[in-house]
């Protein structure tokens, strides 16, 4: 079921805010919109997630490399890659409301509510019949769902039609059929449908006059196709192999929304896996399921990802699909696994007048790779984080609790050492805990208010561990440890504590799963 909570939302940004996740950028000059700052608590879980990624990517993986590519490019890249002529959203306004939409999004949340008629008849059913409520065949068989689902269908199939052959008059007219009324004003008083770039374009040179045109970067793959050969030749890399590359990516979109959803500036992890063509298939199955097992590693809740497959496959692919997440506006878009096919080198080949091929020895000839791509919001991948993790519990004692339950080994702080009092030696004790733990994880001390204030702030932050030590420390060298999501104490000595703790939130644990 989908969450479709805007409560949710604005308790997680509120909370992002109150506790140094993410600020609205520039704020003291009321901001800038869609444009966000990652805080102290924010930067730790931002670069947790990222170490994850590329340690389970390129660490693990003998036949994946690392890149860090210009944001500039040269502007024939953008030529060469169809974003130059092809890298548009066909965009509507409402003449009432004066407000810009995209078009296939209107439609696509029309079919959400569509999609949410079938969720109540199946949870109407569900509760009708119980233990014997057979979900797959009440989908397949009730006349009232069939109807719904063929609605949808249709609807899908005049988008995709009209989306392929850029009729944009199709749009406008499936927008008037459909009944779409403006969210805002509920009007259905519309423009035309336009297509509209998304790149940033800007200056290159110090005299406007001499001045070449540059864009910055909408996505990060194509600084990985353009070192195709670069990284071929000076890693002795053999198809298969892939190269990966965290980086900030900048589209100008018209409807920036949803938190940190939707960003102009945003960044990407990407894997472009370059396969020999023809086993490209196998590749595509390969890396759906080597990604799926991935983000299920981070402990967020199975039935919170599900697979969708593309219906408007993009010119240049012959297979796509994403990953979604239940973020708090329902499913969307977490990772995108597309099979590319040769597009992109040959393309670039064109181009520059290079030959970006590999030369197979086994098969005595060469060829333009094929290539299946990973690409994951980064932003996203936070945000479902933080959805996952937010919890407002009320505890046995009947007191209540905002806690982040975020995976210990993605938590921004490991452990958080406290003294129980601020005196009879027991600060410089927990500093001297605190001088040992820090070399290997990130920890915090605190030493202020009474202790159960201090695990709350703990619990806001998302920190899975509070190390206490009382005056028994003094006397045993011993400390209580406490787990953040069970609320239970335990007693260790002080010798076993690193061991302890690095069991308890080590990113290794995670990867011996893969």
């Amino acid at each position: 079921m989908a969450n479709q909570d805007d409560n949710l939302l604005k308790k997680i940004i509120a909370h992002a805010k109150e506790y140094g996740f993410i600020f609205p950028s520039s704020e003291i000059y009321d901001g800038l919109a869609a444009a966000y700052d990652y805080g102290q608590n924010g930067v730790e879980l931002k670069n947790n997630l990222k170490s994850f990624w590329w340690k389970a990517m390129v660490q693990m993986n003998e036949n994946i490399v690392g890149l860090d590519a210009s944001i500039f490019m040269h502007p024939t890249t953008w030529k060469a890659s169809g974003h130059v002529d092809a890298f548009n959203d066909p965009m509507v306004d409402n003449k009432d409301s004066k407000k810009r939409y995209r078009a296939d999004v209107l439609i696509e949340d029309h079919i959400a509510k569509i999609e949410g008629k079938i969720n109540k008849e199946v949870d109407k059913a569900a509760k009708r019949f119980g233990d014997s409520f057979d979900k797959e065949q009440y989908l397949a068989t009730n006349g009232r769902v069939l109807g719904y689902q063929s609605e949808i269908d249709s609807i899908n199939e005049r988008m995709k039609n009209a989306i392929e052959s850029d009729n944009l008059a199709d749009l406008k007219t499936l927008i008037e059929d459909l009944g779409i009324a403006d969210p805002v004003s509920g009007s259905k008083n519309w423009t035309d449908v336009r297509q509209f770039n998304l790149m940033f374009s800007t200056e290159l040179g110090s005299v406007a006059d001499g001045a070449s045109k540059i864009y910055l970067r909408p996505e990060t793959a194509q600084g990985i196709f353009v070192n195709f050969l670069n990284v071929q030749k000076t890693g002795r890399m053999k198809i298969p192999f892939g190269i990966a590359q965290i980086g900030k990516a900048f589209r100008n979109e018209i409807i920036a929304r949803q938190f940190i959803f939707r960003m102009r500036e945003f960044e990407q992890m990407e894997m472009q896996f370059f396969v020999k063509p023809g086993d490209e298939m196998q590749w595509y199955e390969h890396w759906k399921n080597t990604r799926i097992g991935w983000h299920k590693l981070l402990g967020l809740g199975e039935e919170n990802y599900r697979f969708h497959d593309h219906l408007n496959l993009a010119h240049y692919a012959n297979a796509a699909c994403d990953i979604e997440f239940n973020f708090p506006m329902g499913f969307k878009e977490l990772e995108g696994i597309h099979s590319r096919t040769d597009f992109d080198l040959k393309a670039h080949e064109e181009h520059s007048g290079k030959k970006l091929q590999f030369f197979d020895p086994q098969e005595n000839k060469s060829y333009v790779p094929y290539v299946i791509e990973t690409s994951i919001g980064l932003d996203r991948l936070f945000l479902a984080v933080l959805t996952a993790a937010f919890t407002e519990e009320t505890l046995t004692d009947g007191s209540e609790r905002t806690v982040m339950k975020i995976p210990a080994a993605i938590a921004p702080t490991k452990v958080a050492v406290l003294p129980l009092l601020k005196k009879d030696g027991l600060p410089e004790k927990a500093r001297e805990i605190l001088d040992e733990l820090k070399l290997d994880f990130n920890c915090t001390y605190d030493e202020k208010d009474a202790i159960g204030k201090r695990y709350r702030r703990q619990d806001a932050v998302g920190t899975p561990y509070c190390v206490t030590v009382d005056h028994q420390t003094l006397e045993d060298n011993t400390v209580t440890i406490r787990d953040r999501d069970n609320l239970q104490q335990e007693r260790i000595n002080i010798s076993e504590l690193h061991a302890r703790v690095s069991d308890l939130v080590s990113v290794t644990s995670l990867l011996k799963k893969i």
